[in-house]
């Protein structure tokens, strides 16, 4: 188990999660169709081409799922009780085909469980970065995290 039990964790812990993941046309067509999302930026190159980006967009959907899935290893992997909600999602900068992202992971806050005395709530700030180091997605996350010995 690599995630941190809630109460291993404080208030400005950082992680650089080792994990990138270069983004392929087959991610792009995959999670638009799955998610039944027919947007022409995501799919059709000569509408893509003609808009101001010039070539297609990957599926912003899949960019936040991504970031949050390569945190995972790190931060909650066998600790989870439940994601309890997303906050302040941004994409700053778009992502292309063959962009290769990284995750990066900040605890911002820390709180007791009212309701369950075994677990409390993490707050993450993730932040996913394309080759050039540029942010290209931005989010808290609160977890319901289980205590050590719990």
């Amino acid at each position: 188990m690599a995630g941190r039990f809630y109460d291993q964790w404080k208030v400005g812990d950082r992680l650089v999660h080792d994990i990138r993941r270069t983004v392929t046309e087959t991610d792009n067509l995959l999670f638009s169709t799955m998610t039944h999302n027919p947007q022409p930026l995501h799919l059709d190159a000569e509408a893509a081409r003609a808009s101001e980006f010039g070539q297609i967009l990957v599926n912003g959907t899949f960019t936040f799922a991504l970031m949050v899935g390569l945190s995972v290893g790190d931060t909650t992997l066998g600790t989870l009780v439940a994601n309890l909600g997303y906050d302040k999602l941004i994409h700053p900068q778009p992502v292309f085909l063959g962009d290769t992202l990284r995750a990066e992971t900040e605890v911002v806050e820390l709180r007791d469980s009212r309701s369950r005395p075994d677990a409390g709530i993490v707050t993450f700030r993730h932040q996913l970065f394309n080759q050039r180091d540029a942010v290209v997605c931005d989010c808290l996350r609160a977890a319901l995290l289980r205590r050590t010995g719990s």
